[in-house]
């Protein structure tokens, strides 16, 4: 039997990577997967019982894989972004919460006539969608940018609040179940708040002045990280049963918005934990799901999705839209999606565990329908968004801008003239003199690492179709070419090589890390960097049947091209595995060596670079 435990928990690990990846194939959110897959393996064939695996260890280990997951959750929670980012945002984190909520909550308790306080836990549950399945549909709806950004913002920024929601609404049932008098209620349950928040705070506190003021080496930062949070959750658990969760959750708050504390890293290494647990943890919870309970349900579970998802959703979005510019299209889709996700299906299945080993009426039936509610979101939307959104016209026509990674002299007159071409262009760079020098440029820009975990839910990729990568940072480019070769499709990542030698076969970088080399090398950045600060600048050149490429070339045999638009207003990039034979209706885009005295009429517009 030792074995075959082994078996099962390396088993889990394997099958929560498979899903993973198999979702970041079809740009699908992974939780559709997972459960998928703990359904299978549990009550349809019966191949993994979890209680029979863990024992009573079961609920522990739940309860530390969601404390974990909630101070991850928390940590991207800044309420300065709250601030920042509209009042559509805003209304939907609160006016929006409290509409969905509410919803829910009377619907399970008049139609499924579940307890009233079952209902209202399901309603705080149901608040909560994510990141990790709002932003797969982003990427196969590709709304607009105002969308996109309501979007993704509401997903960071409404996964902790619900969390906590959810963990008041569980502490209040956990108090009244008790059946003690009103005062003794309040008392347990401001015992619940006041130590919870109490923990949290100082354990973020001292966290945060550990990390400020350098007392922990930086190769035991993530690792001290877990260790706090874990302790933080332990300590909280042991004063008052039922405070941990609110403890290491408001512990991610207070130091996401500490002064002067770096959490990237440990963000970066949580999210790598988190990503394990999840995998595991939904595995796990789907095998244990009932599935006679969940049909049981029957038309019952079909209407609270349909109020959720017809009915709940676009009229909260239309509350949360009142003296916005969002147009009803725009504001119709925001309410069409919102699916649920990881906290819901996580916080759900450890309060009913919680709940049922108290023996509290309904119990059995909260991990049943939040799993149809997430099913069925995630489902519903997946298939429907990007028709939807067609429909609407509240899509993006085919991305055609430029992401240029390195804000670097050459990247900004590359992006400057791709700008000036009419492209949506972003400049992206961890430098701040090179960003501040683009944005005076009129250039949208992105400060920070491209590749980083802030930039995975910050770098407003909207319109954007492909990768321009030029930074002098070593293996930046190479990174960047990984990340967004997936994103915008590998013949649309494009990179320049640092230096003639880097063509070499002895240093270049190939396989899937190295993109397409423009000018097959010929040119590196070094040499073209050279020639900008030399004087050389951009210029452009309409061709025509007269004056063909070959002239071009013939008359201007100096020049470098860097790019062209055709005549279906596609962009081109020389490179050596696809031919680059510009005609008749095409513009070229090519730098000029200061050399050269042709004057701006006979080789077009210049901007400056």
């Amino acid at each position: 039997m030792h074995g075959l435990e082994i078996v099962i928990i390396c088993g889990i690990a394997v099958v929560g990577f498979a899903c993973n990846w198999l979702a970041w194939r079809l740009r699908l959110p992974a939780i559709l997967f997972l459960l998928f897959s703990g359904i299978l393996l549990g009550p349809v064939l019966g191949w993994l019982e979890p209680r029979a695996v863990f024992g009573e260890l079961l609920t522990s280990i739940v309860s530390v894989a969601v404390a974990i997951i909630l101070f991850e959750g928390s940590l991207t929670l800044k309420l300065s972004e709250i601030r920042d980012h509209g009042t559509v945002v805003r209304n939907l984190v609160t006016i929006g919460v409290i509409i969905t909520g509410s919803f829910s909550a009377l619907t399970a308790w008049y139609v499924l006539g579940l307890d009233p306080y079952i209902a209202a836990l399901f309603g705080a549950v149901v608040t909560v969608s994510g990141p990790t399945v709002v932003m797969p549909l982003i990427r196969a709806v590709r709304p607009t940018a105002n969308v996109a950004s309501i979007l993704r913002w509401e997903a960071i920024l409404i996964d902790p609040l619900g969390a906590i929601l959810a963990l008041l609404v569980f502490d209040l049932i956990i108090t009244v179940q008790s059946n003690a008098g009103l005062d003794h209620v309040a008392q347990v349950f401001g015992a619940i708040v006041l130590i919870g928040t109490v923990a949290g705070a100082i354990g973020g506190y001292v966290f945060g002045v550990a990390l400020r003021a350098r007392v922990i080496p930086d190769y035991l930062r993530e690792y001290s990280a877990l260790a706090a949070v874990l302790l933080v959750f332990a300590i909280s658990e042991y004063l008052q049963k039922e405070s941990g969760f609110l403890a290491v959750t408001l512990m991610g708050v207070w130091l996401a918005n500490m002064r002067g504390v770096e959490i990237g890293d440990i963000l970066a290494f949580k999210e790598t934990i988190t990503l394990l647990l999840i995998g595991g943890l939904f595995i796990l919870l789907a095998a244990e799901l009932n599935l006679d309970k969940l049909l049981e349900l029957g038309w019952g579970a079909v209407i609270v999705l349909a109020v959720l998802q017809i009915v709940a959703g676009p009229l909260r979005a239309f509350v949360s839209a009142v003296g916005s510019p969002l147009n009803w299209r725009e504001t119709l889709l925001i309410g069409w999606v919102f699916p649920r996700g990881i906290v819901a299906a996580a916080v759900s299945s450890l309060f009913a565990i919680r709940l049922v080993e108290i023996d509290y009426p309904d119990a059995d039936s909260l991990v049943p329908l939040v799993f149809s509610v997430i099913i069925g979101t995630v489902v519903i939307q997946s298939l429907t968004s990007a028709t939807v959104a067609r429909l609407l016209g509240t899509a993006e026509p085919e991305p055609s801008g430029v992401l240029v990674v390195g804000a670097n002299l050459l990247g900004r007159t590359l992006a400057k003239a791709l700008a000036d071409g009419g492209r949506r262009v972003r400049v992206a760079d961890s430098h701040w003199a090179s960003i501040r020098e683009a944005r005076m440029l009129g250039l949208s820009t992105f400060y920070g690492s491209p590749v980083s975990t802030y930039a995975e839910n910050n770098l407003e990729l909207a319109g954007l179709g492909t990768l321009l990568a030029v930074s002098r940072q070593p293996g930046l480019n190479e990174l960047s070419c990984v990340r967004f070769a997936e994103e915008f499709g590998r013949d649309h990542v494009f990179v320049i090589t640092n230096t003639r030698e880097a063509a070499n076969e002895k240093h270049f970088v190939s396989g899937e890390a190295s993109g397409r080399v423009l000018f097959d090398g010929r040119h590196a950045i070094d040499e073209l960097l050279r020639a900008v600060k030399d004087g050389a600048a951009v210029s452009k050149t309409e061709l025509t049947d007269e004056f063909g490429f070959d002239a071009y070339e013939k008359k201007y045999p100096d020049r470098i091209v860097l790019f062209a638009v055709d005549a279906g207003d596609k962009l081109r990039f020389p490179v050596a595995d696809e031919a680059f034979e510009p005609r008749s209706g095409w513009q070229i885009t090519a730098l000029k060596p200061a050399s050269n005295s042709d004057d701006a009429a006979k080789s077009g517009k210049q901007p400056p670079g």
